[in-house]
């Protein structure tokens, strides 16, 4: 069988159920898991910081903060370029190479983080390296979106992103399970004795590295041999850039911004800030619960999108977002106090909620804006409906990835505005009023473009 598909028409009914679903759901569900454990490496900073003072690492908080943000900051980075790859190279091809350059990260990771005089320089290189697995996600969502008709596109990357979201869930719950057993032998290296809650306890960090790598190997074999590259989904950088002079590519990122800013910054944010706040609370613990609703809800999102107008649930998404928002701002202690936990807890689990739900619905939106737009196009230029459906799918697939490069910069603001915020103010207050303006902002903007009744791509 060949991996290069020369005939796919996902919009023909017949076509799609005699041949077309089972192929796309089958790079669908290799995509997931492969997208799974890029998450899985992009995340990593958000546990390990916690650990590396216990350890002997000789970092000040501004600096551990920075190892949580640099990730983020070059995996957006990255995503504006991967966004492009997937009709330059091809979707098997492209992430293969992007799943396998994975390993560098990871192994240089454990190694480093086993040696305590190991340079704050050596671990900023390896926490932008990190960012390799948050390139990942324009790339994916770009080469999903191209095998799925328009009808089940927010189911398809719904799915494919808010499965692939539970990465950072993943390593935030079971970081804390293997870095107790020495898995690898003599092959791992020596485990680092701390104390904790009075005992002296041995650990191996190492794993939260070296425990992927195997896994990824056997993510790569299905890769190479059970995906597909689509000769229709070809296009060069110039084609694909046309996106930047659409009003709506810039609208849905800042709407993307929000949410889905929002979902990695919370993540990578939220150890730090349990445990700064709550200081008797054991931040591992609670930490992966808010990426786990985030990242079911983002299926969720997607789903309902695809049965209701996608707008809609984006509005409902960003007062919900704005509202529980107030209320985290509203229970953060000022003075450490532990009697408001639960109700803090709550409201930051529901914020999650809501974004992901937000995530899904504003990525389900995008097909239909710029299925409007071209075939509004269409009807004052004279280009045929085949054409101007095929150039529509091609502009989605960029708008979708370049939606993530944009997005995904949230996850470098959330921590250093809330870095900033107690540096000079004492508390994350300040930060969270800044959200919830920005929150309104976007609330604001989904409203006057696509919901309102004479909205230009109402949808």
């Amino acid at each position: 069988m060949s991996n290069l598909l020369t005939n796919w028409e996902p919009e023909n009914e017949e076509f799609w159920q005699k041949h077309g679903k089972k192929v796309a759901t089958r790079n669908l569900w290799i995509s997931v898991p492969a997208l799974l454990f890029a998450f899985v490496v992009w995340s990593l900073w958000s546990v390990v910081v916690i650990y590396l003072p216990k350890l002997g690492f000789d970092y000040d908080q501004n600096q551990l903060m920075l190892l949580t943000a640099l990730p983020a900051l070059s995996g957006a980075t990255l995503r504006i370029f991967y966004a492009f790859m997937v009709p330059i190279f091809g979707g098997r091809k492209w992430t293969f190479f992007s799943t396998a350059v994975m390993l560098i990260p990871l192994v240089w990771f454990g190694m480093a983080v086993q040696d305590p005089q190991t340079s704050f320089f050596t671990m900023t290189i390896i926490a932008l390296l990190c960012g390799l697995g948050g390139g990942n996600f324009s790339s994916s969502m770009a080469n999903i979106g191209y095998f799925f008709p328009k009808s089940e596109k927010g189911y398809a990357t719904g799915v494919n992103a808010g499965l692939g979201n539970l990465g950072v869930s993943v390593v935030q719950f079971v970081a804390p399970l293997i870095i107790g057993i020495g898995i690898f032998g003599a092959l791992g290296g020596d485990p680092k004795v701390i104390v904790q809650n009075g005992q002296e306890t041995s650990i191996w960090l190492q794993n939260i590295g070296f425990v992927w790598v195997p896994i990824i190997l056997i993510i790569l074999f299905f890769i190479w041999f059970g995906m597909n590259d689509l000769s229709s989904a070809k296009a060069s950088f110039s084609e694909q850039s046309t996106i930047f002079k659409r009003k709506d590519n810039w609208i849905l990122c800042w709407l993307y911004l929000g949410m889905f800013g929002s979902f990695i910054g919370y993540s990578s944010v939220f150890p730090i800030l349990l445990k700064h706040s709550f200081p008797d609370i054991d931040p591992l613990k609670y930490a992966f619960l808010g990426p786990l609703l985030g990242s079911i809800f983002r299926v969720v999102g997607g789903m309902i999108s695809d049965k209701i107008r996608a707008s809609i649930v984006t509005q409902i998404a960003y007062a919900g977002v704005i509202v529980f928002t107030l209320a985290v701002l509203y229970f953060i202690p000022e003075h450490g106090q532990t009697e408001n936990f639960m109700a803090f807890f709550i409201s930051f689990m529901l914020v999650f909620v809501f974004v992901g739900i937000g995530n899904g619905s504003v990525f389900a939106q995008t097909p239909i804006i710029f299925g409007i737009f071209h075939r509004k196009l269409a009807a004052t230029t004279g280009i045929s409906a085949e054409e101007s459906a095929k150039t529509a799918v091609k502009e989605t697939g960029a708008v979708l990835g370049f939606m993530g490069a944009i997005g995904a910069y949230g996850g470098f603001v959330i921590p250093k505005l809330c870095g900033t915020a107690v540096a000079y103010t004492g508390t994350f207050n300040l930060a969270f009023c800044c959200f919830i303006a920005f929150y309104s902002s976007c609330l604001l903007m989904n409203w006057w473009f696509y919901l309102r009744k004479n909205a230009e791509s109402a949808c």
